[in-house]
């Protein structure tokens, strides 16, 4: 099967990509978090703060530094939910929870961090979520070695820290097959979008790499690429520098190969618990076809050109920004299923909530320059049915007007659940069902089938953003991708305009769920 036709599948019949049969190996199941072995450890501060609101910018220290990784991606929670079963005897689920949403609670992504502080090591460490410390994989100072690995887009010697989100295949692999390579994409942008709340908190400012030379930073971690490959890099500084994104001051070009040779090769044990890992190779294929071997590579990627609807167009109230505490935020989020109980929904909740999301369009990256048109690389669609003084209908969300434009009017609730391919959530008590949405050809752009990898992780960033503003505001949303996209499409006519429905979000408020859950912190 030719990549172009598994992405095409990937997307509208995932049926179509996993073999017949497939069984999920549950006894022999990878652990959620990479352990390594025999290396020198630092642990970190397990005082965690319990408020996080926005913060003035101050050099950080190894104790800010722990508190920041922990609330980023740290072990937050430990549930006890009961499952009833067939047999009529209830099943115990527990469950270790994380502050970013993750598909299955599988948490296939990990964190590295470049560190240059006064009381530690200058080096580059893993974030060892088991234990919450630092395990130290190699010491010294690589900043330009970084510097040019990202095509000499950012100082990083200005920068105290870099963070490497990675995905490792098989960690959701054993479950989900072939399909674990979209959630790798989303979940890698939850958990960017998890980080750049969790930085403007602590007064730190940050941007996105999406394009840098693979080869040369999975060799700076010493990871293996037919296991594990870096997704993004993230320089982190106290002060906002003068982010370029040009290639500017490169003079000729900058090979993987050339980069990878200025360092020894390393390789660290670690361990998964698995015993019998399988082989995915469209995986492994379509990283290295998604890889970047040279720079500078001067590649951008489209915006989404809006249509204007037919329907009339309803503003939303204004609204300030939403100040809230990201830690209560965090503590309460959850994804609910059967929890919903219908609510109506008030119109400054809703203009709350598309407010706050359309506000993650606006981060540094390495996508947008100077002639950038300003429009997004995904939007927001929407099914309405319990909003006051607002009719039911599907509509899209223009954020620079603030309003909602109408598609089609109605209540499209059973459409929606009939889409669902597991009826784990009633859609006929969810007020609110979001869609984001983005190019269908997002690996035939200038960018390739990174296009793709990097669509996914944008919408995962917005998704974040939307579960956060919910659970803020006293909601909650459950991140769906069990469901048919050519029905939503068409609920919304989006092939006039080229897009398709990447996730969807349905919420609302829930009520009390039967479980035990405790936080993991001092």
């Amino acid at each position: 099967m030719q990549l172009e036709e598994f992405l095409h599948h990937l997307h509208t019949d995932p049926e179509k990509i996993t073999p017949l049969g497939w069984e999920i190996d549950w006894e022999d199941a990878p652990l959620s978090y990479k352990l390594y072995r025999n290396l020198p450890v630092i642990p970190l501060s397990a005082d965690i703060p319990l408020k996080l609101e926005e913060s003035e910018p101050r050099e950080p220290d190894l104790e800010r530094i722990g508190h920041f990784l922990w609330y980023v991606y740290g072990l937050a929670q430990v549930s006890q939910s009961v499952i009833p079963t067939e047999d009529g005897e209830p099943e115990i689920i527990q469950s270790f929870r994380r502050f970013p949403a993750s598909g299955g609670a599988l948490y296939p992504n990990e964190l590295y961090i470049y560190l240059k502080l006064a009381d530690l090591p200058s080096g580059v460490y893993h974030y060892d979520v088991a234990h919450h410390r630092l395990v130290l994989l190699r010491e010294g100072n690589f900043d330009d070695y970084i510097t040019r690995a990202i095509g000499k887009n950012c100082d990083i010697s200005s920068c105290y820290g870099t963070v490497f989100v990675s995905t490792m295949f098989w960690k959701n692999f054993f479950k989900y097959n072939n399909f674990a390579y979209r959630l790798q994409g989303l979940d890698a942008g939850v958990l960017m979008g998890q980080l750049m709340e969790v930085s403007k908190r602590f007064g730190f400012a940050s941007g996105v790499y999406f394009q840098f030379l693979d080869r040369a930073i999975n060799h700076l971690l010493g990871i293996d690429e037919k296991e594990e490959s870096v997704y993004a890099v993230i320089p982190l500084t106290v002060e906002p520098l003068n982010w370029s994104f040009a290639g500017r001051g490169i003079e000729g070009s900058i090979s993987a190969e050339s980069l990878c040779r200025e360092l020894s090769e390393t390789q660290f044990a670690h361990y998964v618990r698995s015993q019998r890992v399988k082989e995915f190779p469209k995986l492994i294929e379509l990283n290295e076809a998604s890889m970047i071997e040279m720079l500078p590579c001067a590649r951008k990627a489209g915006t989404v050109e809006q249509m204007d609807s037919e329907g009339a167009d309803i503003k939303l109230p204004f609204v300030e920004p939403l100040p809230y505490d990201l830690a209560e935020a965090c503590h309460q989020r959850f994804s609910p299923e059967m929890d919903f109980r219908m609510q109506t929904i008030s119109q400054e909740q809703l203009a709350v909530l598309l407010q706050e999301a359309s506000a993650s369009f606006l981060y540094r990256n390495d996508l947008d320059d100077s002639d950038s048109n300003g429009l997004p690389r995904v939007s927001i669609y929407i099914c309405l049915h319990g909003v006051e003084g607002i009719p039911s209908g599907a509509y899209r969300y223009d954020g620079v007007a603030h309003a909602l434009k109408l598609i089609r009017p109605g209540d499209h609730r059973l459409q929606l659940q009939y889409s669902l391919s597991l009826d784990n959530v009633n859609m006929l008590q969810v007020p609110l069902c979001l869609h984001v949405a983005g190019a269908k050809d997002s690996f035939g752009s200038p960018l390739g089938y990174r296009g793709y990898r990097i669509q996914q992780m944008e919408a995962g960033m917005l998704v974040q953003r939307v579960l956060l503003a919910a659970s803020a505001i006293g909601l909650q949303g459950h991140p769906l991708l069990g469901f048919d996209v050519k029905v939503c499409d068409s609920i919304y006519q989006m092939d006039r305009q080229g897009l398709t429905s990447l996730i969807q979000i349905p919420i609302g408020t829930v009520g009390q769920r039967p479980w035990l859950k405790g936080t993991l912190h001092h």
